[in-house]
């Protein structure tokens, strides 16, 4: 746990949307600094407890994913490491999933928008209700942490990139260190899009999307290339899903894109049948909670994907 008395913070009005690394620095540290985030959840509260199904048209996107930051690192430059250690999440109780038409996975098949909010315990963090179909065991982490690119002029917010952003990658959470290729003067590190819980994958677009804050420590590893980010875990990754086992389909062919959407739409089905769900709150739940692996990919022409749907989350 960290002292809070040595923590500097940084409120969420504090923000930029995209990346670009002419934007003004809002805090210079020294490496080593523990910082406070305020962060906003990727709707830019868009969403609240008395949000309907017509949010989800009226969002504007234009304004998704704005991101706390930046902040200058002295003595970062390129070719070294931006070593991101996170602290501790402070989250809201609130939070939004919803099907966003022209957005996910199977963006073709669901082409209705879908809303479902969540409201959760910050003390115990028990698992959320997800309506009358299951209980989500929440993992808090950051959707988006990222470093300003070399390349002048302004970058979408949505894609992933070689200096990070919109990683959505769930086990990036409280305890690990993620390093990321510092490629300007001071880094410029941002970060927001949290989250309460997703599987991965975040097959319909949206996770238990929730505005929280986040406690991380910077540190500068000096004059050491790094490909792309990469990350450390203090320890096991699925444990707060694995107490039950998971029901798991595939798809195989020689297309991953393919697989991945044959095996979603197995997990779909068995959920609209065994569990009596709507079909959009199937493919809702499945971005929360259940996992998408890439199981083979040597025994060409074709590769395996599998999709893992929690049992835990049924009982």
């Amino acid at each position: 746990m960290c002292d809070h008395g040595l923590i500097k913070t940084i409120h969420g009005h504090q923000s930029h949307l995209g990346w670009d690394n002419a934007n003004t620095p809002v805090m210079q540290v020294t490496p080593g600094t523990t910082v406070s985030f305020e962060c906003n959840d990727s709707s830019g509260g868009h969403f609240t407890a008395a949000s309907t199904l017509e949010s989800v048209a009226s969002m504007p996107f234009d304004r998704i994913n704005p991101v706390t930051g930046p902040v200058f690192v002295d003595g970062a430059e390129p070719g070294d490491i931006l070593a991101i250690t996170i602290e501790e999440f402070t989250p809201s109780g609130f939070g939004w999933t919803a099907n966003i038409p022209g957005f996910g996975l199977l963006s073709d098949q669901f082409t209705e928008p879908a809303l479902a909010l969540w409201h959760y315990d910050t003390q115990t963090m028990t698992p959320a209700a997800f309506g009358k179909h299951a209980r989500i065991p929440l993992k808090p982490f950051a959707g988006t942490l990222g470093v300003a690119p070399a390349a002048p002029g302004l970058h979408s917010i949505v894609p992933p990139r070689r200096v990070g952003g919109n990683l959505d990658v769930r086990d990036i959470a409280a305890g690990c260190t993620l390093y990321l290729p510092v490629e300007v003067a001071g880094a410029l590190f941002s970060i927001g899009d949290t989250h309460a819980a997703q599987g991965d994958g975040e097959v319909c677009g949206t996770a238990l999307e929730s505005a929280m804050d986040v406690t991380l420590t910077l540190n500068l590893i000096k004059q050491t290339p790094l490909a792309m980010p990469r990350f450390s875990t203090p320890g096991p990754v699925t444990r707060h899903l694995d107490g039950a086992g998971y029901e798991v389909f595939t798809g195989i062919g020689s297309d991953l894109m393919t697989g991945a959407r044959q095996a979603l739409e197995g997990a779909i089905e068995w959920l609209i049948k065994t569990r009596n769900m709507p079909a959009e709150q199937a493919y809702m739940l499945c971005s929360v909670c259940g996992d998408l692996r890439i199981s083979e990919i040597v025994d060409q022409p074709n590769w395996v994907v599998s999709f893992y749907v929690p049992r835990i989350v049924f009982e």
